[in-house]
């Protein structure tokens, strides 16, 4: 039975139930309440292709993870979006207590992540008896994360590896002890936050103000934060300049900061406010400031006291590269998100006497979000579970993820039209939401000056053409033409690399843009191409060669205008199973 009431107007000479039927609210079901593993062949290609004899047993608690996220997480993803955290600064006695109170949808959400998270201890535990790798479960946990809510991810995982990694190898055994009590629910546990950027600015480091001074076996931190996501953790990986550091990079050091001390009083640690942010609502970031905190450095004191060995933030930098993988996931998130929610729309919504998905425009720019989603979907996978681990790759991945995730909700609000900028529809948030993904973890010049480093210091561009190089030789057999526009493409980026570092430095930085978008576009056709000869090895299907055509169509092929017209339809002959292979639902 329809849920549509009949109003006055439907009774309008021009008006009737066939019109009225057109927008039927139960016709209009997106992603949410929708089991999104079962919904997701590309998700279930790639559990196949990284689990390989383990995929049976990961199967079903994949699917409980899909209803999960489709259904719980969703929608208090979008509660929690209308209600916010807030900040009670102080207590009835005028004290600064600086508590941000998470709202009940969160709290829920969290507890039912954090206990069904594929990074807990006994999760992992589980999959190794069974003989299965549980690394691409970890990752399949955040990808369908993402797809609801990519401020909850932010404030689950910001920095856990990290706080982990750098309290093992430098802080004292009772401080390890205490941080293995905080995250004994794996790293995704919510109680991490890194905090770097200050008034003077995010991406320059060199010209913070927070200094530690020594304080015995810790040090005593002062300074300002300006922007520290995750505000309600309890640990902290805070960039300062040890006293008597030189005022630059060199002088930055690491230090851990817990939100109480050794001997349980609350630590030196203030918020002064809760950011009203465009998006990500249901991380509390804030402006956090430190007075005389308890500290602890997280390098090697070096012999004269100052700090550490002067590489603190190289070493940090390091582990960066991890978290830059994680917002690329977020961004991925956006943009796998944004494509359910404009296929099941463009299914349900008429125009013009049809469906808007048979339109021919609409079918052109659903088979281009599928193709681009799923290319980024290859680099996403291959920077998380790729061998060899690419120098350059994180960069390069997220440079073109981030990227997508806000260009694909600006699809999908165009393509819902006037209701998709409307907050009761789902995609104005999810824009809001992707709009950080540039900014997290350094923007398009920041990231682009990472990859002018590692093919500097490190010569990172060889390993990364090797790795296309193979890529390319795994491209299944009859279409030789996508291959070998391919296998030129590399040759031309390796001649384009050559050229670049033969420029002046001024030019040679304005030019690392075009290259790293290049270096990602061929990463990418690379990848498509080496997923296309597994799925015809193993089931003799040919969609992903499709893919991989008209991705490599698109983006590596020249030509004007007469080219374009001239270029095969096949996104439009295929169009049910390039949408059929994306979405089932």
């Amino acid at each position: 039975m329809s849920s549509y009431l009949i109003e006055p107007f439907d009774r309008l000479p021009f008006g009737g139930a066939d019109k009225a039927r057109r927008y039927a609210t139960e016709r209009y079901q997106g992603a949410v309440g929708r089991n999104w593993y079962d919904c997701d062949p590309t998700l279930k290609f790639l559990m196949r292709r990284h689990l390989g004899d383990g995929f049976g047993w990961a199967e079903p608690r994949l699917r409980e993870l899909g209803a999960l996220m489709g259904g719980p997480i969703a929608e208090r993803a979008e509660e929690t979006d209308r209600n916010p955290p807030r900040l009670e600064k102080y207590d009835r006695w005028g004290r600064d207590v600086s508590e941000v109170v998470m709202p009940p949808s969160f709290e829920a959400a969290r507890a039912d992540l954090v206990a069904t998270s594929f990074t807990r201890p006994e999760f992992v535990a589980e999959a190794r008896r069974a003989g299965v790798d549980p690394a691409p479960l970890g990752v399949a946990w955040s990808y369908l994360l993402d797809q609801a809510d990519i401020g909850m991810a932010c404030a689950l995982g910001t920095g856990g590896d990290m706080v982990v990694g750098l309290t093992e190898a430098f802080a004292p055994d009772e401080v390890k002890a205490r941080v293995r009590e905080l995250f004994a629910a794996g790293e995704f546990s919510g109680e991490a936050a890194q905090m770097l950027t200050e008034r003077s600015g995010g991406s320059d480091l060199g010209a913070l103000e927070s200094t530690a001074s020594p304080d015995g076996d810790a040090w005593r931190l002062n300074g300002f934060k300006w922007f520290a996501s995750n505000a309600n953790g309890s640990a902290y990986v805070v960039l300062a300049k040890p006293e008597g550091a030189v005022d630059g990079v060199r002088g930055i050091a690491p230090f851990l900061v817990l939100r109480e001390r050794r001997d349980g009083t609350r630590n030196g640690v203030r918020i002064r406010r809760l950011k009203d942010k465009l998006g990500t609502r249901s991380v509390a970031s804030a402006e956090i400031e430190f007075t005389d905190a308890e500290a602890f450095l997280l390098a090697p004191a070096s012999s004269a006291g100052a700090g550490g060995d002067g590489r603190g933030l190289a070493r940090m930098m390091e582990l960066t590269n991890g978290a830059r993988l994680g917002i690329a996931m977020m961004g991925l998130g956006c943009a796998r998100r944004s494509l359910v929610e404009s296929l099941c729309y463009a299914r349900a919504r008429e125009a013009f006497g049809a469906p808007l998905d048979g339109q021919p425009l609409m079918r052109r720019k659903l088979a281009e979000m599928i193709v681009d989603t799923e290319a980024v979907q290859a680099l996403v996978f291959d920077g998380y579970l790729g061998r060899p681990r690419l120098r350059i790759g994180a960069a390069l991945v997220k440079l073109r993820a981030a990227r997508l995730g806000v260009t694909a909700a600006s699809d999908a609000i165009e393509i819902h039209g006037g209701n998709g900028y409307i907050e009761q529809w789902p995609v104005a948030r999810i824009l809001r939401d992707a709009q950080v993904n540039p900014i997290w973890e350094g923007g398009d010049n920041v990231l682009c000056l990472d990859v002018r480093r590692a093919i500097e210091r490190q010569d990172a561009h060889e390993p990364f053409l090797d790795r296309l190089a193979a890529a390319v030789e795994a491209a299944p057999g009859g279409d030789d033409a996508t291959a070998g526009l391919v296998r030129e493409r590399v040759e031309d980026l390796r001649k384009a690399i050559e050229r670049w570092r033969g420029l002046d430095r001024a030019t040679a930085e304005a030019r690392l843009f075009p290259l790293a978008q290049f270096m990602a576009d061929v990463y990418a056709a690379a990848l498509l191409l080496e997923h296309a000869g597994w799925e015809r090895s193993e089931s003799g299907a040919g969609r992903k060669a499709l893919v991989a055509r008209l991705y490599a169509r698109s983006r590596l092929e020249g030509g004007g205008p007469l080219h374009a017209i001239d270029a095969p339809a096949e996104d439009l002959e295929r169009f049910e199973e390039l949408a059929g292979g994306a979405f089932s639902g």
